[in-house]
């Protein structure tokens, strides 16, 4: 995933992929989905309080980051239209 890329798509695009490979085990999908990461989204999982036992958790997580992250970007393009 690109810095700034669609959380919700690299999602879909890895649980297609995963459909398609078959048992890789858990650690190593997990490992796998962590590496399509930029830096930022590593640093938020870093300080991030959830448990991330399993691939839906770390999807999960992610999407909430996700959201997160722009509803601040809107929140950021909102207050600055109206200074």
């Amino acid at each position: 995933m690109k810095e700034g890329g669609h959380v919700s798509l690299y999602i879909a695009d890895s649980r297609s992929l995963v459909s398609r490979i078959g048992d890789w085990g858990e650690r190593a999908l997990i490992h796998h989905f962590r590496k399509g990461f930029p830096s930022s989204i590593l640093d938020q999982l870093a300080s991030h309080p959830s448990r991330i036992d399993s691939l839906q958790d770390l999807m999960d997580v992610n999407l909430e980051l996700d959201t997160r992250y722009h509803e601040a970007k809107r929140e950021e393009k909102s207050s600055g239209e109206e200074v």
